[in-house]
């Protein structure tokens, strides 16, 4: 974890390499750097908190279809990241 000036009053998750390769590999970080602070936040934490391997690599693959889709965040409908 790092600290930024933020506003978030949780902490703050560092990108795991992973995540970026994931992300670049399918050409999804500009989406996700369009997202919120708190979007990203918690993205990368979920994933982080996972404890198997598989439940990791699940919760990547979500996130990466979110993005993908657009509308999205956390299995919920989320119209204000909805791909233009």
């Amino acid at each position: 974890m790092s600290t930024d000036s933020s506003r978030l009053n949780r902490p703050r998750y560092s990108m795991p390499d992973f995540v970026k390769r994931a992300l670049e590999e399918r050409g999804l970080m500009a989406a996700y750097q369009e997202r919120p602070d708190y979007q990203q936040n918690d993205y990368i934490g979920w994933i982080f908190r996972a404890i198997r391997k598989e439940t990791k690599e699940k919760r990547l693959l979500q996130m990466l279809d979110e993005l993908e889709a657009g509308g999205v965040y956390m299995n919920m409908k989320h119209p204000a990241s909805k791909n233009r």
